[in-house]
């Protein structure tokens, strides 16, 4: 397949992109997607919640090289931060560090704007970060499962979100799948679970 931006990328295309995947195993949807797409098209963010080890590892196996874009927001719990030198370090990866800019972050803290206005300091803090480096990828990887939500459940594993391709190597593994590949490979969980945490930003 050739390997086109997915800004001239048709329906047809999109279409076939699907039916490929969807009879791929996991790691041969992300080998095949660096067959399918140069590896500078391909952007992959973690928020190091809950259960990132799942994705992280299986594309630590596949491409190690791989820059993991982390958001950092400034107001995440340090468990998170931990947890993110754990992975990082467990496997190899080669994470990357996305903040807001300075002046615009210090206001947000001096003037607690979390509890005032806490979509712009969402914006400030997470959207503008992330929208500034996606504009320089054309596919985005997601964890995300059908299971999760029903929104999920009509997703299919490539979809078009304007001008950028999403990619779900994970849309059909289910809840008892993914606990067993976790069992199996002994990944290690936020240490927030513990505490009762089950949904970290």
């Amino acid at each position: 397949m050739q390997k086109v931006p997915f800004k001239s990328m048709d329906k047809s295309r999109l279409e076939a992109l699907n039916k490929k995947y969807k009879s791929l195993d996991l790691k041969s949807r992300i080998s095949a997607l660096y067959s399918d797409f140069k590896a500078s098209e391909i952007m992959l963010t973690s928020s190091f919640a809950a259960t990132s080890a799942f994705l992280l590892k299986l594309f630590s196996e596949v491409k190690p090289s791989q820059i993991v874009y982390f958001i950092d927001t400034g107001y995440h719990f340090d468990d998170t931060l931990a947890y993110k030198k754990q992975l990082t370090q467990t496997y190899g990866l080669n994470v990357k560090s996305v903040r807001a800019v300075s002046s615009e972050h210090d206001y947000t803290t001096k003037d607690q704007t979390w509890n005032k206005n806490p979509d712009y300091c969402c914006k400030i803090n997470k959207v503008k970060p992330l929208d500034k480096i996606k504009a320089n990828y054309n596919v985005w990887v997601s964890g995300l499962m059908k299971w999760q939500s029903d929104h999920r459940s009509s997703l299919n594993i490539f979809e078009q979100r304007k001008d950028i391709l999403k990619f779900y190597p994970l849309l059909d593994v289910s809840k008892e799948e993914r606990d067993s590949f976790i069992n199996q490979h002994q990944l290690p969980f936020h240490p927030l679970v513990k505490k009762g945490y089950h949904s970290i930003g």
